[in-house]
């Protein structure tokens, strides 16, 4: 973990920490008590959304990849961008090798990652600017008059930056980002990396240039933010402050954004807390039922993440003895190198 890291976790703890008093955190953990074993089924819903995301990788390599390997591959990114503190960059890593371990070449890998991460990016921007245009046609709550600006600067801002990644990618940017470190240190021969990034660019290019999939693999992205709504429903429902479907778009559209905003933050810790907190208002949400649906969240992201590493440190483990037998294999014996 880099310095960087470090600093963005023990601001996020901090805040997480400080919201929490401020609040009241008996009031909170009550409030969150009262959904019990409602958690369970929660943790189990969030499988819906999961499996969309990962049809939306399949999608793009449906001949390298089945539904369930793209689910496992999902499942693995999502725990380690919830649990572990790598930032936002950990999961599509871990999703990458994943797909390596399964047989996939690691240019297709690379290249489908990118381009799922990319499209699903954009589907949370639809999705944020269809909880904006909720909360402008239906909100009625003063309190919301401040944010709908800044909102709506924050998802311009987000869109101007995942536009410029997209035309990076469609001019190379893994060739061009190897390119830039064999200047910086020109004592290591590049060449081999260089090749493996212009052959992943490719790939990204020809990705890019069949537009069903990607279509496909957009819209199934949006479905999967859209449906990610049912969440919040069912956890304001269990805890025992039900709001309409409308308000649980508002609230899910908009708190993903802020926490994707966050996305330098691991976890987003102190940020999800803290931007429910500034929704709830526009729904009428107290303060300690906002906390609590936050916490209901990072309990499904337990329940859920926590399996996801434990698979992931046995498939790494696994997929590192398989490779040591074949290089033992392939090592010529003693009497193999014998003269006749």
């Amino acid at each position: 973990m880099n310095r960087t890291a470090i600093v963005s976790l023990t601001l996020g703890f901090a805040l997480f920490v400080a919201l929490l008093i401020w609040q009241g955190t008996g009031s909170v953990m009550s409030t969150l008590a009262v959904a019990g074993w409602g958690l369970l089924p929660i943790a189990a819903f969030h499988l819906v959304p999961l499996v969309l995301d990962a049809a939306a990788i399949q999608v793009l390599v449906s001949k390298s990849c089945t539904l369930g390997r793209a689910t496992l591959t999902r499942w693995v990114g999502e725990s380690v961008n919830s649990l572990l503190p790598a930032g936002q960059i950990g999961g599509p890593i871990a999703m990458v090798r994943q797909m390596k371990q399964r047989g996939m070449a690691g240019r297709e890998a690379a290249a489908a990652i990118t381009v799922s991460t990319t499209l699903q990016a954009v589907a949370q921007i639809v999705f944020a600017l269809l909880g904006l245009a909720v909360f402008g046609i239906g909100a009625s709550h003063s309190a919301g008059d401040s944010l709908w600006l800044p909102m709506l600067l924050a998802t311009a801002l987000v869109s101007v930056l995942l536009y410029a990644f997209y035309v990076a990618q469609r001019r190379g940017i893994f060739g061009w980002a190897f390119r830039m470190l064999s200047k910086m240190s020109s004592k290591r021969d590049w060449s081999s990396l260089l090749d493996r990034a212009d052959a992943v660019d490719d790939i990204v290019q020809r990705m890019y240039g069949h537009r069903r999939q990607v279509l496909a693999s957009f819209a199934l992205s949006l479905v999967g933010w859209i449906v990610g709504t049912a969440e919040v429903w069912l956890i304001l429902q269990f805890i025992g402050h039900p709001v309409s479907w409308v308000d649980a778009l508002l609230l899910e559209s908009l708190g993903q954004a802020i926490r994707g905003a966050a996305f330098f933050v691991p976890g987003s810790l102190g940020v999800q807390e803290g931007g429910y907190l500034l929704l709830a208002p526009l729904v009428g949400l107290p303060a300690d039922a906002a906390l609590a649906l936050s916490l209901a969240k990072r309990t499904r992201e337990l329940l859920l993440g926590v399996p996801g590493l434990v698979y992931l440190h046995f498939s790494e483990r696994g997929w590192r003895r398989q490779r040591a037998a074949q290089q033992s294999v392939s090592l010529p014996t003693a009497t193999d190198t014998a003269p006749l």
